[in-house]
């Protein structure tokens, strides 16, 4: 990221989505083989459903996997992408940028 260029820039929720976005569709492949199959359509047509963008935005807030603590702090969940809670508030910016009432 360029020194100019903010973290909360719409070019940086955009990466923390493309990042996050297939761990969450394979995670929910697991669990509903259909939805997450309508979620990836609507997701590559860039009409990504209210249900979707309402689960996804669930998930990442659940999914926060480095909380800024250490060891001694307190846990740290793991998982198959590490989680802020900067790119939670990415992911949520990202939908509400895109209509989706987070």
């Amino acid at each position: 990221m360029a020194v100019h260029e903010s973290r909360n820039s719409p070019r940086n929720d955009r990466e923390v989505v493309t990042r996050l976005l297939p761990v969450w569709l394979e995670e929910m492949e697991r669990h509903d083989p259909g939805a997450a199959e309508r979620a990836r359509e609507g997701w590559e047509s860039g009409a990504l459903s209210e249900d979707a963008a309402q689960d996804l935005a669930t998930w990442v807030t659940a999914r926060v996997t480095d909380t800024g603590f250490n060891d001694e702090e307190g846990p740290r969940v793991d998982g198959p992408a590490r989680i802020t809670p900067a790119d939670k508030e990415s992911l949520h910016r990202w939908l509400a940028a895109h209509g989706h009432h987070i």
